[in-house]
């Protein structure tokens, strides 16, 4: 039986510890010394009238406040909203602009500020109280359970607006935790011998709920650090999971492309204990997958640990997984086929024209998925290319205040994802993104092939290439924004714009190299093609 609020599950039963991890400090706290303390928060804010129905914005980098905080806002009946920190300091203003407004679309009675950062968002007329952590801590023995049920809001996160304006997606108590119970029982979370490594952002649903959230409800061992951490150094991921020996841990397909980075020239590391290393948040790239597994294995990596998944905000996080142990497994198609006929036609590996995808497997227990025609809605045979559509118990109940964008979203009781995808005896494979689409004569070119096959390229940044289509005289044209680093940006240009002949069999409509730093990014690290797209045509982009 669940315990609504969120919270740990009878926390004085569980000897689990969180590790927070700053730098070279680690600081290790009970899961029921969090409690006690989240106990005092709770009562601090129910003192200042927070409470059921009222929405908590919170601000601050990962640690133990951070965290603390979180679980109070829920053991006093609210509803909680991490904000995303900003990507770059040189975006400041434009940060400050975009938090106020979720602030203020979110209907925010309360705002909780890291000391960190409070010296950058002053107050304004219309804005919502602004308090610290320590305004907040009160008395744990005057706590109260607030009266919330499974139906009340738990959390309400903005999506990352990688194709569009981030929607605030609401998710009770109801739909979090059936989605934490489905991750559970398919990940077999072992409190007494399971150890999650993580340094994803809370302010993200993969490390808000999918890390954090599931550790928490299960009293599970966890090791976290914030992003700015990881990023300052991502061979510190693979030596956390050596040094606290852990079994659990996950991050989009970028991060494993730098972690495998970090394998091959690291040594002395044990990743043997490492039965689930989940990639997610964003396209999975089978090629970078099997490079991880050829430079774990050196370091006991298991290949059957790799765990490629499907997920989003909307399902409360995890909407596939594939059979625990089972590895990365791989649907070999012709890729010309899958262009213009949108049929996954299976070939050999090696192939001549063969192209590789990911199987990310089946539903979520409490899930269902079905393909459909995105223009008909009616549904596709196996490896007939369509809209992936998901209904169950962990679904959101739609956009806040965004009636318009709710209604767009479902279609009956199925969610449309946007995402296009085929099914293999109901295992999913995802070829890309409705909007990303760009269709040059006849054929549906996937972004993410141009932009992999470019980002291989000397002096383009791995990671950071986008490429969108741009409307021709008869078709539309393929252009490529990449960010380099190199003293010969013509030279360059000549092999990009002979990589995408070779991966699409099409000349690019154009190539733009950038400095690094300049390719627009939602907070959690996903390009933005649609906006990226807005500049190129406005002519904001300035090449190197």
């Amino acid at each position: 039986m669940h315990t609504i609020p969120l919270r740990v599950t009878d926390p004085a039963r569980h000897n689990g510890t969180v590790t927070f991890i700053d730098g070279d400090h680690a600081q290790p706290v009970s899961w029921y010394e969090l409690d006690h303390d989240a106990k005092g928060v709770a009562a601090g804010l129910a003192a200042r009238g927070i409470g059921p129905g009222s929405h908590v914005a919170l601000l601050g980098t990962t640690n133990r406040d951070l965290l603390t905080t979180i679980e109070g806002v829920w053991l006093a009946g609210a509803t909680v909203m991490v904000l995303p920190l900003p990507m770059r300091m040189s975006s400041l203003a434009e940060f400050i602009d975009t938090t106020r407004r979720k602030i203020h679309g979110a209907d925010t009675a309360l705002v909780v500020l890291d000391p960190e950062f409070a010296p950058f968002i002053e107050a304004v007329e219309g804005d919502p109280p602004m308090v610290s952590y320590d305004d907040i801590k009160g008395d744990p023995e005057t706590w109260e359970t607030p009266a919330v049920t499974a139906d009340d809001l738990a959390i309400l996160q903005f999506t990352s607006g990688s194709t569009s304006d981030p929607k605030g997606v609401m998710l009770p108590h109801r739909s979090v935790l059936a989605n934490i119970d489905d991750i559970a029982e398919c990940l077999i979370l072992d409190p007494e011998n399971d150890v999650a490594i993580s340094w994803l952002p809370l302010y993200h649903d993969m490390g808000l709920i999918g890390v954090y959230l599931s550790a928490l409800v299960r009293g599970i061992n966890l090791v976290i650090a914030g992003p700015q951490t990881f990023m300052a150094s991502p061979s510190r991921w693979v030596q956390w999971m050596s040094d606290y020996k852990g079994t659990i841990t996950a991050g989009p397909n970028f991060a494993w492309v730098l972690a495998t980075r970090a394998l091959k020239r690291l040594d002395g590391l044990d990743l043997s204990p490492i039965r689930v290393a989940l990639n997610g948040a964003e396209p999975v790239d089978a090629s970078n997958m099997a490079a991880l597994a050829e430079a774990g294995a050196r370091h006991g990596l298991r290949a059957e640990a790799i765990f490629p998944a499907f997920g989003m905000a909307e399902v409360s996080i995890a909407g596939t997984y594939p059979e625990l142990g089972s590895g990365l497994q791989l649907d070999h198609v012709d890729a010309r086929v899958l262009e213009t006929e949108q049929y996954a036609a299976p070939v050999e590996p090696g192939t001549d024209g063969a192209k590789a995808l990911a199987r990310l497997g089946r539903a979520m227990p409490g899930l269902e998925i079905r393909v459909v025609d995105p223009a008909t809605g009616e549904p596709r045979a196996d490896r007939e290319v369509g809209e992936l559509q998901i209904r169950g118990t962990s679904l959101t109940t739609g956009y806040y205040k965004r009636p318009d964008a709710t209604a767009a979203a479902f279609d009956g009781e199925w969610l449309r994802t946007g995402d296009l995808g085929y099914l293999i005896d109901g295992e999913l494979v995802l070829c890309g993104r409705i909007k990303d689409i760009i269709i040059v004569a006849g054929r549906n070119v996937f972004p993410e092939d141009v932009e992999r096959s470019v980002a291989q390229v000397d002096g383009v940044r791995a990671g950071n290439v986008i490429a969108f289509g741009v409307a021709g005289r008869r078709s539309e044209g393929v252009v490529v924004v990449a960010e380099a680093r190199t003293e010969d940006p013509h030279a360059v240009r000549q092999v990009v714009e002979a990589r995408v002949r070779e991966t699409v069999g099409l000349s690019a409509h154009d190539i733009v190299l950038v400095e690094p730093g300049t390719l627009p990014k939602t907070s959690s690290g996903k390009l933005q093609r649609s906006l990226c797209r807005d500049r190129y045509l406005s002519e904001e982009l300035q090449p190197v």
